[in-house]
């Protein structure tokens, strides 16, 4: 390689870099602090804080195929909006595969990082939250999940499967909900199932020695799985998707319906994937969904 090769590859490699050198909200949670938890160490809670909370708190879920995370545009940066809007942000950094496994496959031998450590981070979240609210000027009742891409599968999952306590498996047992009181799942990951399924999803999800289990694909497809206890959900994707087909937003729209869950699904014809809150990736229409969020959520409280 040239040397102006060289000195464009480092130059790309800090780039990369920049989003992580973001300025730190005004606490960050160790949420496994004492506990022993596999790889615990690397779950943190960012909290944003309004000057003036108007009792509502948001979990926010970032995306990545549940290998990495994007901790800018799906987690600083959410936090922030969320916080200027009188929303209190809890920016949920859990555990994935790391991205490492898209290439060398290790959990063919050893169990790494895999599913429940990921809803049990995001139940975690949700109790430091509740017990918590005081602290923050929340409302315990008014706790919800915001999640993108995979992390809107993960928060589905929180409200699908918010009767089993993962937490038990860490000798935790707790007195608050772990249903979020709401859910805003954007251009999620749904089905562990063909045709639409995001297969590497799948795959940081399960893991490789999991990852055909069929028992595995069917419980962890949430939209065969919405309980009657479901809460009001948020939906939002777009037609030009080129990542997650735009139909794992369909079928969960259709199970919702079918069991007359409250909720709005806002499909936009374009905005492709993985725009965030930004105000200039995607499309001048999906980015509507940010006032549609707000409008929503005025609605319910």
């Amino acid at each position: 390689m040239s040397l102006a090769g060289r000195t464009g590859s480092i130059l790309g490699f800090f780039l990369l870099l920049i989003p992580l050198c973001h300025a730190s909200p005004a606490d960050t949670v160790a949420l496994w602090q004492g506990e022993k938890v596999r790889f615990g160490k690397e779950v943190t809670l960012l909290t944003y804080r309004p000057e003036r909370p108007n009792g509502i708190s948001v979990v926010v879920c970032p995306g990545g195929s549940y290998h990495w995370l994007d901790r800018r545009g799906e987690g600083f940066e959410v936090g922030e909006w969320l916080a200027s809007k009188g929303i209190t942000a809890f920016v949920l950094f859990y555990r994935t595969a790391g991205t490492a496994e898209i290439a060398w496959h290790t959990r063919l031998i050893f169990r790494g990082k895999r599913h429940p450590d990921m809803i049990t981070d995001a139940q975690r979240a949700l109790q430091y939250a509740r017990e918590h609210a005081g602290t923050y000027g929340i409302d315990s009742e008014k706790v919800g999940m915001m999640g993108f891409s995979a992390g809107g599968h993960l928060v589905m999952s929180a409200a699908c499967f918010s009767r089993s306590n993962f937490l038990r498996a860490a000798g935790i047992e707790t007195s608050v909900s772990l249903r979020p009181a709401f859910v805003a799942a954007i251009y999620p990951v749904v089905t562990m199932q063909p045709p639409y399924v995001h297969r590497r999803s799948r795959r940081g999800l399960l893991g490789d020695s999991r990852v055909g289990s069929l028992v595995l694909r069917d419980s962890l497809s949430l939209e065969r799985k919405i309980p009657a206890d479901c809460p009001p959900v948020f939906l939002v994707n777009c037609l030009d998707d080129p990542v997650v087909d735009y139909h794992n937003s369909v079928l969960l729209d259709s199970a919702l319906t079918q069991k007359g869950i409250p909720h709005v699904y806002h499909q936009y014809s374009r905005g492709k994937h993985g725009f965030g809150v930004s105000d200039y990736y995607g499309s001048p229409e999906c980015r509507q969904w940010k006032e549609a969020f707000l409008d929503w959520l005025a609605g319910l409280y």
